[in-house]
């Protein structure tokens, strides 16, 4: 996605168990777009993410199994910007999300999670809660598998008002470079809905890993050619009246902090539930 870096921007959201979150659940490591998604980001205090972190969220991890809650939603960690993690999940209606949500309401689970919030609260400085809703005609090449993606790019822009057609032309014009230029990129768009100013719009691509990133900055030079003269006068004067505000960040997965389906799991074994190297025989028995 960082064909957009000249005129676009993108965010990453995130589901969190922390927040209890809800989606419908998608059993394959394919699954279909969503048409809504919910976004957790927790901002951690000083020296308390890391090992620290990934204790309470694991916990919630087993929460989530033991509930058979039917959200499944993946975790990230920044690699640009504040500390922070976010945890992505979906759900195709607001009414599967109240009918997922109602498991917390059983009181032996509700008192579980509880208590899982309070730890993990120690830990946080701040949370915030978003609510998009996918934009096909803006999104290109959505990628449905995303079992091996273990790193998120994510730009997040904001719309001035009375532009929205301006925008969308736009993003439009890009789309056709791209399908003339023939790239490898792809990225699902998504507006907001809930927990933002309205006129945001977030654009997210999920990479195998970060050579990716390097293989569509090498095909930068091919968009000039793409674009005809005028095709880049308009696509600044459409930039420059639409756009007021953007800004590109950069995940990695968090697997440890993960509630993903166990098709996920097959897909990626080492990646999603890696093997624990037990320490030598000799360095235990030093530790008696």
């Amino acid at each position: 996605m960082n064909k957009f870096s000249p005129i676009l921007l993108g965010l990453t959201l995130a589901l969190s168990g922390g927040s209890m979150v809800t989606a419908q659940d998608q059993s394959a490591a394919a699954v279909s777009t969503p048409k809504y998604l919910q976004i957790v980001v927790e901002y951690t205090k000083p020296g308390k993410g890391g090992l620290a972190h990934d204790k309470t969220e694991s916990a919630f991890v087993q929460a989530m199994n033991k509930a058979h809650f039917p959200i499944h939603y993946i975790a990230f960690n920044a690699m640009s910007g504040p500390t922070r993690a976010i945890y992505l999940s979906h759900f195709d209606s607001y009414e599967a999300m109240e009918k997922a949500n109602k498991v917390f309401e059983e009181p032996g689970i509700a008192s579980d999670f509880d208590r899982l919030n309070q730890a993990d609260g120690e830990l946080l400085d701040s949370t915030k809660t978003l609510f998009f809703s996918f934009v096909p005609e803006l999104s290109y090449h959505v990628r449905t598998d995303i079992s091996h993606g273990h790193f998120l790019e994510a730009r997040i822009l904001h719309v001035r008002p009375g532009h929205g057609k301006d925008f969308e032309e736009l993003v439009k014009l890009w789309i056709a470079a791209e399908d003339k230029v023939g790239t490898a990129d792809h990225w699902g768009a998504y507006r907001i809905d809930y927990g933002e100013q309205i006129g945001s719009y977030i654009f997210l691509t999920s990479d195998n890993s970060l050579a990716d990133i390097d293989k569509s900055n090498a095909e930068d030079s091919k968009f000039a050619s793409a674009l005809s003269e005028s095709d880049k006068v308009r696509m600044r004067e459409l930039r420059e009246a639409a756009v007021d505000a953007d800004r590109f960040e950069l995940y990695s997965v968090n697997p440890a902090q993960s509630y993903v389906p166990e098709e996920f799991t097959k897909a990626d074994p080492d990646f999603w539930k890696p093997k624990t190297v037990e320490a030598p025989a000799e360095t235990k028995k030093g530790k008696k």
